[in-house]
């Protein structure tokens, strides 16, 4: 976008929400994200869910207390929306646009090992907040678009 990457220009929007640290999941894909903590999912293969266990495996291994989760392909994500999301102290948030939930969200620590356990396929987190009643829904439509990036790489 404008000559950014879109894994930079998430990682940048991210930096300017307040976010720290930045952890990038990479799979298919293997370079260099300045201002990012590269992780590999070597089970890329599997689906989103794979990439989702891969990340929170690896901020097990920090002191990290919540994770902000989001797509790199989300060309209207924002630093203010997501700030919206990290400044909120729910256990479990998600960003809606105009009442449809979307990306970022966000877990606390105690729900990354049940997340962990059922994030499969492409699904990621879906499941574990469809079925929770305690998901704080911030509206961010005014400041982001929630609108993705899907194509075929050939």
């Amino acid at each position: 976008m404008g000559g950014e990457r879109l894994v930079d220009r998430s990682v940048r929007i991210l930096q300017e929400s307040g976010c720290a640290p930045i952890v990038v999941v990479l799979g298919a894909w293997i370079g260099e994200v300045p201002g990012a903590i590269p992780v590999i999912n070597s089970h890329w293969q599997e689906g989103m869910g794979s990439s989702l266990r891969t990340g929170l495996d690896y901020l097990l291994t920090t002191s990290a207390t919540s994770a902000l989760i989001t797509l790199v392909d989300l060309p209207g994500l924002t630093a203010v929306g997501c700030a919206r999301i990290v400044r909120s102290r729910a256990g479990v948030v998600a960003a809606t646009f105009q009442g449809e939930r979307g990306h970022p969200v966000k877990f606390n620590r105690e729900h990354w090992a049940e997340i962990i356990e059922i994030a499969h396929g492409d699904e990621g987190a879906r499941t574990y907040l469809r079925d929770r009643e305690d998901v704080e829904l911030i509206e961010i439509a005014d400041v982001a678009s929630g609108a993705d990036l899907d194509y075929n790489i050939s």
